[in-house]
C-alpha cells in the first residue's frame, strides 16, 4: 500500500482533538486499531477503577450525597467520516491532493448532555476507555463537518478509497447512588444501588486517514475495510468517481439535550400534580452540625437557596413541605415546597447542565427540574442526600458558612458535605 505524505483540512472544520483519556500502552492501542470488531457485541459491565464502588458494595452516610457512573455495555464500530473514490492511472501516479466529502459526523455525548462539563460525564468516558483498553475522546468534541483535503503519494495505479475514519464507541451507562436497603427481618444497611439516572453515551477513538484499493488485503474489522465497503469493492464495475451523499451531521450540541418540556403551572387551588401526596408537616434540611438550614428568600429578588441560621418565624423560609410521587428504582420523586413563599425548590433551566449551579425557588410547575430524589440512611438516622431528577446532579455546598448557596454537583461533594440532616420543623 502507499504511504501518506500529509493532509490538510479546508476551512476551520476540525475540532475537539484536545482531550484524550490515555488508558493503554501504544502497542495495545495499535493492536486494537487493527483488530477492533466491526460491530462488536455489547460487552458485559465494564471494569471500574479499584477505588470506585461497585453495585451492591456497602456505603456510609458520608456517601449519601455522592454518585458514580458505571458502564453497562460498550460497542465499537469502524466509521468513515470523510470519503472519496479516486482513479489513478499509470500516467497520474505520484502526489495528488483530493477533496473528500463528509460522510458522518460523530459528537461526543453522555446521556442528554453533550457539553461534557461535569466530572460525572468525564469519569464515565474514562471508564469506557479503561474497559476497552483504548484512548477515547472525553471532552465535548465532534469530527469535522466540512470537506477535507487529503494529499497522498500514489505509487500504483488503481481505484482508491481516500478516507478519514475512526472507531465510534457507544453503549449504556448507569449511576450508583448510596441508599438505604432492607436486608429482611427488619434490618437495614446502606449500599450502592442502581440509581434512577441511566442512558447512552457516544465517543470515538483517534482519527486516522489513508488510501486503499479493492485488491489490498486488510483486516476484516478495520477502518480500511470499511472504506473498501463504501468504495464498492467486489462489485463488477467501479465508477470513475464515487462520492456518496454525506450523511446528515449528528445532532448539534444544543440539540443533544432536549428542551425541558413546557412547564405547566399548577391549578389555582394549589393542588400538587396527580400522583403526588404531601406530608402533613414540614421539614428543615440542615448541615450535618445542624447549624445552618436550606432557606429561601422572602423579599429578595434573588431566588437562590442559601444556608442560613434557623429562622425565628414559625412559618419561616427554612421549612419545606415534601410531596412524594412516582417511583424510579424504588425511590419516590419528591417536590419540595417552601412554607414561607409557597414556591418550589428547583434547578434553573438556564444553568441545568452546569457544574456548581445554584438552586433556586420558583413558581411551582409540572417540571422535572423541580423534582428530586432523596437518599436515606438506615432507620434511626436522619441523614439524607438529595438529587435532581432532570440533571442527575447531587446537591451540596462549597463551604459551611452563612449565605453560602446550595449547589448541584455532577458526582456530589467528595468531602461528604452533600450529606444533610432532615428534621421535622
Amino acid at each position: 500500500m502507499s504511504s501518506m505524505r500529509h493532509s490538510r483540512s479546508s476551512g476551520r472544520g476540525r475540532r475537539g482533538l484536545t482531550v484524550l483519556i490515555a488508558v493503554a500502552v501504544s502497542t495495545l492501542a495499535a493492536a486494537v486499531a487493527t483488530a477492533a470488531p466491526a460491530e462488536a457485541a455489547p460487552s458485559k459491565a465494564a471494569a471500574v477503577a479499584a477505588d470506585q464502588p461497585k453495585l451492591g458494595d456497602a456505603c456510609t452516610p458520608a456517601d449519601l450525597g455522592k454518585r458514580y457512573p458505571y458502564i453497562k455495555s460498550t460497542q465499537i464500530v469502524p466509521t468513515i467520516t470523510h470519503f472519496k473514490g479516486w482513479y489513478v492511472t499509470e500516467g497520474t501516479m505520484g502526489s495528488q491532493t483530493v477533496e473528500t466529502s463528509t460522510q458522518t459526523v460523530i459528537t461526543v455525548s453522555v446521556g442528554l448532555n453533550a457539553s461534557i462539563q461535569g466530572s460525572f460525564q468525564i469519569e464515565a468516558l474514562a471508564q469506557v476507555g479503561a474497559s476497552l483498553g483504548i484512548s477515547v475522546q472525553a471532552s465535548y468534541s465532534h469530527t469535522s463537518s466540512e470537506s477535507k483535503s487529503i494529499t497522498w503519494d500514489f505509487r500504483r495505479p488503481g481505484y482508491y478509497a481516500l478516507y478519514e475514519g475512526t472507531r465510534k464507541v457507544t453503549g449504556q451507562y448507569g449511576s450508583l447512588n448510596c441508599n438505604r436497603v432492607s436486608l429482611g427481618n427488619g434490618s437495614y444497611a446502606t449500599k450502592w444501588v442502581d440509581g434512577p439516572e441511566a442512558g447512552s453515551y457516544t465517543t470515538y477513538t483517534t482519527l486516522e486517514e489513508g488510501a486503499v484499493r479493492c485488491e489490498d488485503a486488510v483486516p476484516a474489522s478495520s477502518i480500511m475495510r470499511k472504506a473498501q465497503d463504501i468504495l464498492g469493492c467486489g462489485a463488477a464495475l467501479a465508477r470513475t468517481e464515487r462520492a456518496p451523499a454525506a450523511d446528515k451531521a449528528s445532532v448539534s450540541a444544543n440539540a443533544q439535550k432536549p428542551a425541558v418540556k413546557a412547564a405547566v403551572d399548577w391549578p389555582p387551588t394549589g393542588n400538587v400534580p396527580a400522583g403526588f401526596t404531601c406530608d402533613a408537616g414540614y421539614y428543615k434540611i440542615a448541615t450535618q452540625d445542624r447549624s445552618l438550614f436550606w432557606s429561601a428568600p422572602i423579599l429578595s429578588l434573588d431566588n437562590s437557596i442559601t444556608l442560613k441560621t434557623a429562622s425565628m418565624f414559625g412559618n419561616g423560609p427554612d421549612q419545606w413541605q415534601m410531596c412524594h410521587g412516582p417511583q424510579t428504582n424504588g425511590n419516590a420523586e419528591q417536590i419540595l415546597i417552601n412554607r414561607g413563599t409557597g414556591k418550589c425548590l428547583a434547578v434553573p433551566q438556564a444553568t441545568a447542565s452546569s457544574e456548581g449551579a445554584a438552586l433556586v425557588q420558583d413558581d411551582c410547575k409540572v417540571d422535572d427540574l423541580q423534582r428530586f430524589f432523596v437518599y436515606r440512611d438506615v432507620p434511626g438516622s436522619d441523614k439524607i442526600g438529595v438529587q435532581n431528577k432532570y440533571t442527575g446532579f447531587m446537591m451540596g455546598h462549597d463551604r459551611n458558612a452563612q449565605d453560602q448557596p446550595v449547589r448541584q454537583y455532577s458526582m456530589g461533594r467528595a468531602d461528604g458535605s452533600g450529606t444533610y440532616v432532615l428534621v421535622k420543623a
